[in-house]
């Protein structure tokens, strides 16, 4: 995924940027109507600062009794309101380049998130008031909590000690059936008396931990895929250190996602399997899927891709990052075959971080060093925490050949593992999942991969899409009967938005059309092994292996 670069490459890209700003302009029209709004507003606010107004501020980080039982303290916080309205309001009425405008907005709200009067000790009345109570014990545990931090190198954001992949993540029973310098394959033992003859292999992305989709029992779809009866095998990625410092993308996907099909087919005795794809993984799936075909096999007998990127025309605020100068000093510093780096974890998870900093980390600094509270136990957060590295000249080619130069929707134009990739020679049923307000993966993008995928016949291709975001959305189970997704007909205009028209919404999770959906794709009903593995590829150990609990 890319990260921010902080400088420019060479003299070059810093002269075309340079440029980009030099075309970024203010419309006098649109200032001075901002400008006069904001005296208004901020007379208003005046007037009832005298009138000892104490109405709360209408946001939550203000939410707190102490913000308006102190009238200073409720001025200031509308102040900022009103201030942070305007700032944002001038930054989206800029003119110029589309990616610099995008790049100015995302500055701007960075800064307005950053400067809120409750991330300051001195300017919070809530902090305040809990440190006069607590006779500055809060303060104390507040320093203790940003000492420990510091020694991680880190913000904390859940309890690190309530949780132990292997103890109470990650605990579906299965085995670990191959193992390479890349990966581990994982098989779970049925919980069925009864499998479908073809098994289910999920690709996770490479860039975290696969357990996202097995935290918990009651909300793992991997324990789910088992429990409706597949045979179920899961890639574990190996977390890298220096030592695979060089690896790349050639050498992972023949490595990885082209060994796992090979060796689920051998273990099954079976040409035809159902593969799974989430995010990146889904990514580096199809790609695999698209060598096998130029090689003239077809061992897909459906692919389901979650939230996936295989058109990057539209990667949503990720963009801002991308161009030709990040991209060629990401090459020089860590990309270079001669002095390959890695990309360190702690940098894409701070990355992610700070696309949604109120939740994800202004949030973190006022509870755990003002307020001195430790953050709760919190799975999901557990794993966003659990960072893993990636190869650097990998990194590179993903970063060049997808989310720059958008190659892949290309038939012809990328070249990997010394074939010419075309995703439109897959030919299998295809389950396509989007989630509403994903914010790394937008659904139109997802949605896009209806127009490149083409399925054996017409009506192969479904898409659903669901409510809420990147992994809350996927990670929705049916048992709970939360939220809502929306189902089309399997026609596909171009326009993601004239497809939502004609959608119908569906109380519940979309893991119940999926489920039938790969039920018809997956053969008739067999006994289930009573072993994982096979003759040739025996256990090595039990699930969910070494490569998981490997830090980066």
């Amino acid at each position: 995924m890319p990260t921010p670069s902080p400088t420019l490459a060479d003299p070059e890209d810093a002269l075309r940027a340079l440029q980009q700003l030099a075309g970024i302009s203010l419309p006098p029209g649109a200032l001075s109507t901002i400008q006069q709004r904001y005296l208004d507003e901020a007379k208003a606010l005046w007037n009832e600062a005298l009138q000892r107004d104490t109405t709360p501020p209408k946001d939550r980080r203000f939410a707190a009794p102490a913000w308006s039982q102190a009238p200073g303290a409720s001025f200031l916080a509308k102040l900022y309101l009103l201030n942070a309205r305007t700032l944002a309001e001038l930054a989206q009425a800029v003119q110029g380049d589309a990616k610099a405008k995008a790049r100015i907005e995302f500055a701007v709200q960075q800064c307005i998130d950053a400067a809120a009067p409750s991330n300051y000790l001195a300017l919070n009345p809530e902090v305040q008031r809990l440190a006069l109570d607590s006779g500055g014990a809060s303060i104390a545990k507040g320093l203790q909590l940003l000492w420990g931090d510091l020694r991680k190198g880190r913000l904390s954001q859940t309890d690190d000690e309530a949780f132990e992949v292997g103890r109470n993540v990650a605990t579906t029973a299965g085995s670990v059936v191959f193992e390479n310098d890349f990966f581990q394959l994982i098989e779970y033992a049925p919980l069925t008396p009864e499998v479908h003859a073809l098994p289910l292999l999920v690709v996770p992305p490479s860039i975290n931990k696969y357990y996202i989709l097995d935290l918990q029992p009651d909300n793992s779809l991997l324990r789910y895929a088992v429990a409706q009866g597949h045979r179920t095998f899961v890639v574990s990625w190996r977390n890298p250190d220096e030592r695979c410092a060089h690896w790349t993308w050639d050498q992972i996907m023949e490595g990885a996602p082209l060994t796992a099909i090979r060796v689920v087919q051998e273990i099954c005795a079976t040409e035809k399997l159902n593969l799974l794809g989430f995010c990146v993984g889904g990514t580096i799936l199809a790609m695999a899927l698209a060598v096998l075909a130029a090689r003239g096999e077809q061992p897909a007998a459906s692919l389901t891709l979650l939230t996936t990127l295989l058109d990057f025309s539209d990667t949503g605020v990720l963009d801002i990052f991308i161009d030709e100068a990040s991209v060629r000093l990401r090459e020089a510093s860590i990309g270079n075959a001669e002095r390959p780096g890695l990309l360190k974890g702690s940098e894409l998870a701070q990355t992610f971080s700070f696309l949604r900093p109120n939740d994800l980390v202004w949030n973190y600094v006022v509870g755990n060093y003002l307020k001195g509270e430790a953050p709760p136990a919190f799975d999901l957060l557990y794993w966003n925490g659990d960072s893993t590295n990636m190869a650097g000249p990998q990194y590179c080619w993903y970063l060049r050949h997808t989310y720059l130069q958008n190659e892949l929707k290309q038939p012809g134009r990328l070249t990997v593992c010394g074939e010419k990739v075309d995703l439109g020679a897959i030919r299998c049923p295809v389950f396509l999942y989007g989630s509403r307000e994903d914010h790394i993966v937008p659904w139109p993008a997802a949605y896009a991969s209806t127009q490149l995928l083409k399925g054996r016949k017409k009506g192969d291709v479904r898409f659903v899409l669901g409510a809420s975001g990147h992994i809350a959305g996927v990670i929705n189970p049916a048992s709970k009967g939360k939220r809502s997704h929306w189902v089309g007909p399997n026609q596909f205009p171009a326009d993601p938005q004239a497809w939502l028209a004609s959608a119908q919404e569906v109380p519940g999770s979309w893991w119940t059309p999926w489920s039938q959906w790969l039920s018809s794709q997956a053969g008739t009903m067999q006994t289930a092994p009573r072993a994982q593995g096979s003759r040739k590829h025996r256990p090595v150990e039990p699930a969910p292996g070494r490569y998981v609990k490997q830090k980066a």
